[in-house]
């Protein structure tokens, strides 16, 4: 969220959330941001009317955002974001890092050559600088780490034919999983996180992890990015983040999923997930979604979130939870050496 609101024009940092009914400058230019990524809106210029609050839920669907129709921090970094193609600036590793969509792109190219960049998650980082230099060496330019004109003419001029290839960052996924060679949750290490009102789930679940032979990191933090910055930093297997929605009565689980890219092995944890807690605990079935929420987009190693309603219920039930997570982070890691 810091970064989010470093990243904000003085007179956006005041004004967020744009909400239906609102007015004025700032509304004007969020109309203009929707134009330039094809959801132009019909509404009278500088008024936040249904058309704009209808392209702000079209954006956010397409963004894997959660679609409240209103434009908050995290709505508005992904429209800049959006606003950027590959070669409008040049890319290398600075703090804080760079975001959008031409990073992605850079990410996507670099991937399906082979050069592993990291998830494709728009996000300019160590994974994705060294990923850079390795092209520039094999192609025998400057070894900078920086994507201009004369790197992204190299990559023009060798990239795979449209729709060719598979990012190599998903099989660098499915070994990362392997790496220890045990099919057992032994020796290895999750992080459970929630953002507040359910630490006791967090503590029990992380108990049976223990219980089991595995190691467990907990994290209690309302914010999502330094909760990736902790899984990251301890370098875990995988990461669950646990999230009581009260207005909801269903399960679902979120995987990550943007910039045309999905995380194969996130996704596998989350259906496996999905598939025994909805009926364990008594709550409608949701289904499982590919979304770019920062806990999913920022962390280095397959992540999910469960995303769970009727918080009377699921306080009762913490046990129920915990020995379903074990179980399916079992079936994950197994899975792992049969596909």
């Amino acid at each position: 969220m810091a970064s989010e609101q470093r990243d904000l024009p003085l007179h956006l940092q005041d004004a967020l959330p744009l909400v239906p009914g609102t007015s004025g400058d700032s509304v004007l230019d969020l109309q203009f941001r929707l134009a330039e990524v094809d959801l132009p809106c019909s509404d009278s210029p500088g008024d936040y009317g249904p058309a704009t609050e209808a392209a702000i839920q079209q954006f956010q669907e397409r963004r894997g955002l959660a679609v409240t129709g209103c434009c908050d921090r995290r709505t508005w970094s992904a429209l800049v974001e959006a606003g950027y193609d590959l070669g409008d600036r040049l890319l290398y590793r600075r703090d804080p890092m760079l975001r959008g969509d031409d990073v992605a792109d850079l990410q996507r190219r670099l991937s399906i050559l082979g050069f592993d960049s990291g998830r494709i998650d728009g996000i300019f980082g160590n994974e994705t600088a060294e990923a850079l230099k390795d092209f520039q060496r094999n192609a025998g330019l400057p070894i900078d780490g920086m994507c201009g004109p004369r790197t992204l003419a190299d990559l023009a001029r060798v990239q795979a034919p449209e729709g060719g290839g598979d990012p190599v960052s998903n099989l660098r996924e499915r070994l990362q999983v392997q790496e220890t060679g045990n099919r057992t949750l032994a020796a290895r290490e999750f992080a459970i996180g929630e953002i507040g009102g359910f630490s006791s789930g967090v503590v029990a679940i992380c108990r049976s992890l223990r219980l089991a032979g595995a190691r467990a990191l907990e994290l209690h933090d309302p914010s999502p990015s330094r909760q990736a910055v902790a899984a990251n930093t301890a370098n875990v297997d995988a990461f669950i983040s646990i999230r009581i929605t009260p207005e909801r009565t269903s399960c679902t689980t979120a995987f990550y999923a943007g910039f045309h890219y999905e995380s194969v092995t996130s996704r596998r944890l989350a259906e496996l997930v999905q598939e025994r807690l909805p009926g364990t605990l008594g709550l409608d079935d949701g289904g499982i979604c590919g979304m770019a929420l920062p806990i999913l987009r920022e962390t280095r190693m397959p992540a999910i979130e469960i995303q769970l309603g009727s918080p009377a219920v699921i306080i009762q039930q913490t046990t129920a939870l915990a020995r379903v997570i074990v179980t399916s982070l079992g079936a994950w890691v197994d899975l792992s050496f049969n596909n």
